[in-house]
């Protein structure tokens, strides 16, 4: 690899805003907002994310199915074969 036109691979938090789980992993983000967190007594730098598996509802189990074939049923019921 060359020298110099890579960006950095460091250790970064991520953190989910709407259930505050975080995940400590390697990334080449930046420190853009400046926020950092402690965890085990080392310091790292905080990247605020909106959605992970800890809240996607297909993670999370919560995820439903919509049945497309009762409404077209349901259409065809309502308002018949029109000539």
């Amino acid at each position: 690899m060359k020298t110099g036109i890579h960006p950095d691979y460091n250790e970064v938090v991520f953190q989910d805003i709407s259930t505050g789980e975080t995940f400590l992993t390697r990334s080449t983000l930046e420190k853009t907002s400046g926020e950092t967190i402690e965890l085990d007594g080392k310091e790292y730098p905080l990247v605020r994310i909106e959605v992970s598996s800890a809240s996607h509802p297909f993670f999370t189990g919560k995820q439903t199915l919509v049945d497309t074939e009762g409404r077209v049923e349901k259409f065809r019921q309502k308002y018949g074969l029109r000539k």
